[in-house]
C-alpha cells in the first residue's frame, strides 16, 4: 500500500527529530484536566459560554478532526461520505449541514465559506492539527456583538499555541490501513523567555491516510502543516502564521434502506464507485496586540486560498435513468479580511469596546455540473463571485453594584453580493444590512451562584447566486432573534454546573441547495429547550462530565405538519477522565443521540444513535503509549439519515426512503508519542 512509504519516510524525520532533542528533554506537567471545570464566575455574560483546553482535547479519543467541537456542550458531529469533506454539525436541536449559523475560526481566521459550492457556511474542520490547539472558547446564541455572520446558534474560536509546551513526535496506526504521523515543536529565539520578553518559531507537519471500513477503499490522504513566529516586546505581542492543507479521497456515500434491507449490499456498501473529492487550503494569518494604560488594542489579519473539487450521487438515476445522477461541485476562491479593536477599561470592571471587521470572497467558477463517471456531461450552473462584508460592533461591561452586572451589545453589517454567471438572467448585484442589538444582564454572585438573562438578535447571509435570481430571490440576510435564561453555581466543592433554557426564532431558512443549483425559501423556524452541564473534578487525577440537551424544533405557519426535518431533540454526553503525570492515564466517552424527524408530517424518524468510545495508555518519563477503541459497543448505528425520493436500476418509478451512512464498527487504533 501506498501508505507504508509515507510511513518509513515519517518515521526517519521523526526518529531525526527526537534524536536532535535529546539533550533538550524536560519532564512532563501534570495531567490536569481543567477547561470546562475552571470558574467562570464573574467573568462569564452567559450559562452557556465556556472554555476548554488542550489538557481536556488530549484526554479526548476521537474518530474525526470535526469532533474537537464535541467538547462543545449540545455540539453532535456526524459524517455522511468521505472523510475528507466537512462533518455534519448539530447544535441545540439544529441540523447545521455543514456548518450554517454556527461560526468557526483559528486565531481569527473564519473557517466558514459563505457561497459555497456544497452548500452556506460550509466549515472543513481538517486543516486544524489538534494537537496545536490551546483552547476553544464557545458561544451560544446571537447575544455578542463580536460575532456576527452565520453565528445565531453559536460560535467557536480555535486558538493555536504561541509557543508549545513542549515539543512531540507521534505514530498512530490502526485498522484498516489506519496511519498517521506527526511532528512538532517549538524553536526558541532570542536568550530570554520571561514572561513580555519571549520569541520563537513553531513547527508542525501532519500526514494521515484512511481506508476505513467500507467495501470501496477510502483511499484518504491528508497532509498538513503549520509554521507559526510569535513574538513579544514589551507591550506588543506579534504572530505570523502561515497554514497549508491537502487532501484527496474516494468517498461512500450514503445508501438506501431498501437496498440494504433485501440483502443485495451490506451496510458498509456503495452504489456509486467514482465518486471522490480532493481539497486543499493555504493561509497566511497575523495577529498584534498592545497592552496600553487603560485598555487593549488588537488587530489581526487572514488571506488565503481554497479549492474544493467533490463529487456525489445522492439519488442514483432518478433524474437521469441513462447516465445517472452524479454531480460535480466545484469552488475555487481568494479570501481575506481581518478585525480592529480597542477596548478601554473604565474602572470598577467596566470596559468598552470597539471593532470593526471585514471579509471578501473572490470565487472564481463556483460550479454545479453533471457527470458520469467524473466526467463532465453538462454545466447546471457556473458563476464567479465577489461577496463582501463590514461590520461594526461595540460591546461593553457595566457593573452596576456588587449584584448587578449589563453586557449591552450593537453590531452593524453591510453585504455586498456580486454574481457573474453563465445564464446572465442569475448575474446582478445586490447590497443589503442588518443592525443586530444584544443584551445580557447577570445577577450575582451568591453563594458562588451567578444568574444570566440574554437576549438578542443575529443573522446569516444567504448564497449570493440565491440573492441575484430576479423575481424568485431570496433575501441576502435572514435574521434571528433568541433569549436565553440561565444559571451557574461552583456552591458544591470541586464542581461547576451551568443550567440554560433557550428560544431561537429564524424568519426564514432560506438558503441556496447546492445539491440542486437553486434557491428555496422555506417557513419561519422557532427552537427551544434546556442545556444542563455539570463537571466535577475532585482531585488532579480524576474528572466527571455531563452536558444534557433537550429541545423543540418547530416550522412556524404551516399547519400541522410541521417536524424541521433533522431535528435532535435530545443530546447526551458524559464522560470520565483520569491519570496521574506518570503511570496509567485513560478516558471513557459516551455519546448520545435520540431519534429524529426526517419529515415534516413526523411519519418517518431516524434511529438513535449511541457511541462509546475509550481510551487506555501508560506514560512514564518523556514518552507515552495509548490504545484507542472507537465504537467501542460495536452497535451498528447511523451517523446519518435522511428521507428523500431515489431511484435505482430497475425500479420504473422514484422511491421514497430512509438514505443512511453508517457509523464506522469498532476499530483499534495505537498510539506511540515522544515528548522533548
Amino acid at each position: 500500500m501506498k501508505f507504508l512509504g509515507y510511513f518509513s519516510l515519517f518515521s526517519s524525520i521523526i526518529n531525526v527529530s527526537v534524536f536532535a532533542q535529546e539533550n533538550a528533554t524536560e519532564e512532563l506537567s501534570p495531567l490536569v484536566v481543567t477547561g470546562k471545570a475552571t470558574s467562570l464566575i464573574g467573568e462569564a455574560g452567559a450559562a452557556s459560554k465556556g472554555q476548554a483546553d488542550f489538557k481536556e482535547l488530549a484526554t479526548r479519543p476521537i474518530s474525526r478532526r470535526g469532533e474537537l467541537l464535541e467538547v462543545v456542550p449540545g455540539v453532535t458531529i456526524t459524517q455522511h461520505s468521505g472523510d475528507g469533506k466537512a462533518n455534519q454539525y448539530f447544535v441545540r436541536g439544529f441540523n447545521l449541514d455543514h456548518g450554517t449559523d454556527f461560526s468557526i475560526s483559528v486565531d481569527g481566521q473564519p473557517m466558514n465559506f459563505v457561497t459555497h459550492a456544497h452548500g452556506q457556511g460550509y466549515a472543513d474542520l481538517n486543516p486544524i492539527i489538534p494537537e496545536l490547539v490551546e483552547t476553544i472558547d464557545y458561544w451560544k446564541g446571537p447575544f455578542y456583538g463580536e460575532l456576527g455572520d452565520l453565528s445565531t446558534a453559536g460560535a467557536a474560536k480555535f486558538r493555536i499555541f504561541d509557543l508549545l509546551p513542549e515539543g512531540m513526535a507521534s505514530l498512530t496506526v490502526g485498522e484498516n490501513h489506519f496511519f498517521r504521523g506527526l511532528l512538532a515543536d517549538t524553536i526558541h529565539l532570542g536568550g530570554s523567555q520571561e514572561p513580555g520578553k519571549r520569541s520563537g518559531l513553531t513547527y508542525a507537519l501532519e500526514y494521515n491516510y484512511y481506508d476505513g471500513p467500507w467495501e470501496r477503499e477510502g483511499n484518504s490522504q491528508r497532509i498538513n502543516g503549520l509554521l507559526k513566529y510569535f513574538k513579544e516586546s514589551g507591550r506588543d505581542t506579534f504572530s505570523l502564521t502561515a497554514m497549508g492543507y491537502d487532501a484527496d479521497w474516494d468517498s461512500t456515500d450514503q445508501i438506501p434502506k431498501r437496498l440494504i434491507d433485501s440483502g443485495e449490499i451490506g451496510r458498509l456498501g456503495n452504489i456509486d464507485n467514482s465518486v471522490r473529492g480532493d481539497s486543499s487550503r493555504y493561509s497566511l494569518m497575523g495577529t498584534w496586540d498592545r497592552d496600553e494604560a487603560n485598555g487593549k488594542t488588537h488587530a489581526d489579519f487572514y488571506v488565503g486560498r481554497y479549492d474544493l473539487d467533490l463529487f456525489s450521487n445522492f439519488t442514483y438515476f432518478l433524474n437521469d435513468p441513462i447516465n445517472g445522477d452524479q454531480f460535480e461541485q466545484e469552488d475555487g476562491r481568494y479570501f481575506f479580511g481581518g478585525e480592529i479593536s480597542r477596548r478601554w477599561d473604565l474602572g470598577e470592571k467596566n470596559h468598552l469596546t470597539v471593532g470593526l471587521q471585514t471579509r471578501h470572497d473572490l470565487i472564481n467558477g463556483v460550479g454545479l455540473y453533471n457527470t458520469t463517471e467524473t466526467v463532465r456531461t453538462s454545466a447546471v450552473r457556473v458563476d464567479d463571485v465577489n461577496q463582501s462584508s463590514l461590520g461594526i460592533f461595540s460591546t461593553a461591561n457595566y457593573q452596576v453594584n456588587d449584584w448587578l452586572r449589563l453586557q449591552p451589545g450593537l453590531r452593524a453589517d453591510g453585504f455586498y453580493f456580486d454574481v457573474e454567471s453563465d445564464n446572465p438572467a442569475n448575474s446582478g448585484t445586490e447590497t443589503d444590512g442588518v443592525i443586530s442589538p444584544k443584551l445580557s444582564v447577570i445577577f450575582g454572585p451568591w453563594a458562588d451562584t451567578e444568574i444570566y438573562a440574554n437576549a438578542g438578535l443575529g443573522y446569516h447571509s444567504n448564497d449570493s447566486r440565491g440573492v441575484t435570481l430576479g423575481k424568485d430571490a431570496v433575501d441576502p440576510i435572514v435574521t434571528t432573534y433568541g433569549y436565553e435564561l440561565g444559571v451557574r453555581t461552583e456552591a458544591l466543592k470541586d464542581v461547576v454546573s451551568t443550567v440554560a433554557f433557550f428560544y431561537l426564532h429564524s424568519d426564514s431558512e432560506l438558503l441556496y441547495v447546492g445539491d440542486a443549483g437553486s434557491s428555496e425559501a422555506g417557513p419561519a423556524t422557532e427552537r427551544y429547550g434546556v442545556e444542563w452541564s455539570t463537571y466535577w473534578r475532585p482531585n488532579d487525577w480524576l474528572t466527571i462530565d455531563n452536558e444534557l440537551t433537550l429541545s423543540e424544533g418547530r416550522l412556524r405557519g404551516v399547519g400541522s405538519a410541521d417536524k424541521i426535518p433533522g431535528s435532535v431533540p435530545i443530546t447526551l454526553n458524559t464522560g470520565v477522565t483520569l491519570g496521574n503525570e506518570e503511570g496509567i492515564f485513560g478516558s471513557l466517552r459516551s455519546r448520545y443521540f435520540s431519534p429524529r424527524p426526517l419529515i415534516e408530517d413526523g411519519s418517518v424518524d431516524s434511529r438513535a444513535n449511541w457511541q462509546v468510545n475509550a481510551r487506555l495508555g501508560y506514560r512514564k518519563n518523556d514518552w507515552e503509549v495509548a490504545l484507542d477503541c472507537l465504537n467501542l459497543l460495536g452497535r451498528e448505528d447511523n451517523d446519518i439519515e435522511y428521507f428523500y425520493e431515489s431511484q435505482l436500476p430497475g425500479e420504473t418509478s422514484p422511491v421514497s426512503d430512509i438514505h443512511l451512512h453508517p457509523a464506522e464498527p469498532r476499530t483499534l487504533r495505537l498510539s506511540v508519542t515522544r515528548h522533548f
